[in-house]
């Protein structure tokens, strides 16, 4: 290949990497990745059953890491 034609793949490269930088730290800026609700939203439309479930899971996870704790 020429030169110039390397030169230019590498300008139009670092030119697409720069709009994709300054699109992503714009997003970042607006609150685009922010889901303040998430979790909030979850637990409010599941079940007594699921929630409960979750508890148990999360309670059993807990003892194992405290039964094979080294000390």
């Amino acid at each position: 290949m020429d030169s110039w034609v390397v030169a230019m793949m590498l300008g139009v490269s670092v030119f697409l990497g720069a709009i994709a930088l300054f699109a992503f730290l714009w997003a970042v800026k607006n609150g685009q990745f922010d889901d303040e609700e998430k979790f909030l939203n979850a637990a409010k439309f599941d079940g007594e059953d699921e929630l409960n479930d979750a508890v148990k899971r999360e309670q059993k996870k807990k003892d194992l890491q405290k039964k094979y704790k080294p000390e």
